[in-house]
C-alpha cells in the first residue's frame, strides 16, 4: 500500500502544478463560479449516474456508498480499502457573432478515502466543489468606453462522510460537507480618445472570502431480480444551507503607457462596505436532490438513469448583482453505463478492462435577457462521454481514464458558446489492511 500512496501523491503534485485555474468559461463570472464536481472519473465516463455502487470504486455522489456489499466486486473476499485520486483537462472553442477564441485549463478534481468498518463504511477527503476563471471585454464604440472583467478563485469542499447496511443490499448514509475559499474578480473601465486610451483609467477590484457547512444524504438499494439481473436504486438529498461571505473592495487608478499598453496601479481606496451593508452577506448553496434507477448482470453489464433537480431558484448574491441575468430551478438527466468482455479472463487483458458510456442533458437554471428584445435564453448544457477502466495487479485497482465532449450556451442573443473537451484520469487503488493472514 506504501508504493500505491507514493504513486497518488506524485499525481497529486502532478495536477497541482498546472498552475490549478479550473475553468476558462465566460458563465463562471455569474453566482459562485461554474460547477466542477460531478462526480469520480467512473461515474463521469457514464454520463455522470451515480446509481451504480460497488465495493470496489468510490462514489462520492451518494454517501450510502461508503457501506456497500462486504462481498467485494470480484470474489468473496472482504471490501478493500479505497484511495482514489481525479484530474481533468479541458480544451474549450468559445463562438459568439462577434468572433471566436480559445482557451484551456488544468484542474485537480478529488483526493478521497474510503474504509470498511463492518456494516459501516466512512470516507472523507477534498474536492474542487466550483471554479472562477475569465477574462472578458465589453466595449461600448458610440462613448469610447471599454469595459475589462478578470476573475479566479472558487470554492472547494472537504468531506467527512459515514455510511451503514441496514440490511443485505439496502445502506444508507451522509456527509458532512466544509466549504470555503474565495473569489476575487476586478473591472478596469477604459476610455478612449479617437481610438487612443486617455492616460489614467479606473479599477475596481472585490474579494469574497466564503466559508460554511452543509450535509448530503444518501440511500441505496440493490436487490437480484433473477439469477442474473440485478436492480439498483439510489436517492440523495442535499438540504438548503447558507455560505458566509465576507467581502472587500478597493478602487484603483490605473496609468496605461499608450506606446506599451503596460498598466501601472495609482492610487487605491478600500470602499466602505459596511456602511452599504455589504461586509458581510450570506448566500445561499439551493438544496438538491437525485434519483436513480439500472439494471445490470454484475460484473458483466450495467446500464442506468439517473435524474437531479437542484433549487437554484433561490441563489442569491447582493455583493455581484446584474440586470441582464436570472435564475430558475435546475435539472440534469443522466443516462449510461459500462460492459466487461470477462472479467476472469486470464488470456486476454483486453477482456478485463471495463469499457464505459453516457450522455447528459443539463438546464443550468441560469437565463439571460436581452436588454433590447426581453426575450429569455436559457444556459444548456450537453456532454457525451467515453471511458475505459484498466485493471492493475490484484484486481482490486484501475487506472481510468475518460473522455467527455460537449456544448454549454448558445450563440443567441450576444451570448457565447462554448465547445468543450474534457480529458480525465483517475487512480482507483485498493488494498485489505485489516484482515488476518490465513498462513504464516
Amino acid at each position: 500500500m506504501i508504493k500505491k500512496l507514493v504513486l497518488v501523491f506524485i499525481a497529486l503534485i502532478a495536477f497541482q502544478s498546472y498552475g490549478q485555474e479550473g475553468t476558462s468559461s465566460p458563465y463562471s463570472f455569474y453566482g459562485i463560479g461554474s460547477l466542477k464536481f460531478k462526480g469520480t472519473v467512473e461515474n463521469r465516463s457514464m454520463g455522470g449516474i451515480g446509481v451504480y455502487i460497488d465495493s470496489i470504486h468510490v462514489n462520492l455522489r451518494n454517501p450510502a456508498s461508503y457501506a456497500t456489499s462486504n462481498l467485494n466486486y470480484y470474489n468473496n473476499e472482504s471490501r478493500p480499502v479505497k484511495f482514489a485520486i481525479g484530474g481533468t483537462y479541458s480544451s474549450v472553442d468559445l463562438k459568439a457573432d462577434s468572433g471566436s477564441d480559445k482557451a484551456s485549463s488544468t484542474s485537480f478534481d478529488y483526493i478521497v478515502l474510503s474504509m470498511p468498518m463492518g456494516k459501516f463504511g466512512f470516507g472523507f477527503g477534498l474536492m474542487p466543489y466550483t471554479s472562477v476563471g475569465y477574462k472578458l471585454e465589453s466595449l461600448n464604440e458610440d462613448d469610447d468606453i471599454e469595459n475589462r472583467f478578470k476573475g479566479e478563485g472558487g470554492l472547494n469542499k472537504a468531506f467527512l462522510g459515514l455510511g451503514y447496511q441496514i440490511a443485505k443490499g439496502f445502506s444508507i448514509g451522509v456527509d458532512a460537507q466544509y466549504n470555503f475559499g474565495n473569489i476575487q474578480n476586478s473591472t478596469i473601465e477604459y476610455i478612449y480618445d479617437n481610438g487612443v486610451p486617455i492616460q489614467n483609467q479606473s479599477r475596481e477590484s472585490n474579494r469574497s472570502d466564503l466559508s460554511g457547512l452543509n450535509f448530503n444524504f444518501g440511500l441505496s438499494y440493490t436487490t437480484l431480480l433473477t439469477e442474473k439481473l440485478e436492480l439498483a436504486t439510489t436517492f440523495t438529498f442535499t438540504p438548503e444551507s447558507d455560505l458566509v461571505s465576507k467581502n472587500e473592495r478597493s478602487i484603483a487608478t490605473i496609468t496605461v503607457n499608450s506606446n506599451t499598453g503596460q498598466e501601472f496601479v495609482g492610487n487605491s481606496i478600500d470602499v466602505d462596505l459596511e456602511s452599504l451593508g455589504l461586509l458581510e452577506t450570506d448566500l445561499v448553496l439551493p438544496s438538491k436532490m437525485s434519483f436513480g434507477l439500472g439494471i445490470g448482470k454484475p460484473r458483466n453489464w450495467f446500464l442506468g438513469g439517473e435524474y437531479t433537480a437542484q433549487k437554484t431558484s433561490n441563489f442569491s448574491n447582493d455583493l455581484y448583482s446584474t440586470n441582464n441575468v436570472q435564475y430558475k430551478d435546475a435539472s440534469t438527466i443522466s443516462l449510461g453505463g459500462f460492459y466487461i468482455p470477462d472479467y476472469r479472463s486470464l488470456n486476454s487483458y483486453l477482456k478485463r478492462v471495463v469499457y464505459r458510456a453516457g450522455v447528459r442533458f443539463e438546464n443550468t437554471g441560469m437565463e439571460f435577457i436581452d436588454q433590447n428584445t426581453n426575450s429569455i435564453e436559457p444556459i444548456k448544457e450537453f456532454g457525451m462521454s467515453f471511458g475505459v477502466g484498466l485493471p492493475l495487479r490484484g484486481g482490486i485497482s484501475s487506472a481510468n481514464l475518460g473522455l467527455e465532449i460537449g456544448k454549454r450556451g448558445t450563440t443567441s442573443s450576444n451570448l457565447i458558446q462554448e465547445n468543450f473537451i474534457n480529458l480525465q484520469l483517475s487512480l482507483s487503488l485498493g488494498d485489505r489492511w485489516f484482515e488476518k493472514r490465513k498462513y504464516n
